[in-house]
């Protein structure tokens, strides 16, 4: 019923021969890719004959340089079409999201006084309580000085004519 435990030689063993085998798959499998790129070679590009005169060398590089920009264009296409593909994989991840929406964790209410919440802030080292009214500055009101208004015709007739327009300046 009790399970025998590994050795920790026999576990080194056996791991040393995980490592053996799998080094000889990955030689094997870079031999295979070795061979498979040159078989891929010879059935894709054909040996250039170069005998011939220079014009038959100018042909030759114009075919050339047609595969190339075949091959480019081949390669354009696909690129773009990956990009495309992509961006609508972003586009469904992102409308995924806004259907299941974003899910908010529910908040207990935690009813805590001023002082609690500094002793919760501070911890046990700070003993400080906040008596917010304390802390206000009181503001006195400043009763304005209302000027005496008296009759308003005496002050009129006062300033009526350049006897007044001239009091006005002298007093000021």
């Amino acid at each position: 019923m009790s399970e025998k435990k590994m050795t920790s030689s026999r576990r080194g063993h056996l791991k040393s021969l995980m490592l053996a085998i799998a080094k000889d798959l990955l030689e094997k499998e870079a031999a295979d890719l070795i061979t498979e790129k040159a078989a891929f070679i010879a059935e894709n590009c054909p040996a250039p004959v170069m005998s011939g005169g220079v014009p038959e060398l100018q042909e030759m590089l114009k075919k050339l340089a047609q595969t190339i920009d075949k091959v480019d264009e081949e390669r354009y296409d696909a690129e773009a079409k990956v990009k495309k593909t992509d961006k609508e994989i972003e586009d469904l991840r992102m409308k995924v999201v806004e259907i299941q929406g974003i899910k908010k964790p529910a908040l207990k209410k935690v009813r805590m006084s001023a002082d609690a919440m500094l002793a919760a802030l501070l911890g046990t080292k700070h003993k400080a309580s906040m008596d917010f009214r304390a802390n206000l500055k009181e503001v006195k009101k400043e009763v304005k000085e209302e000027e005496e208004v008296g009759d308003w015709r005496k002050n009129v007739d006062e300033q009526a004519g350049m006897d007044g327009r001239m009091k006005k300046f002298q007093s000021a």
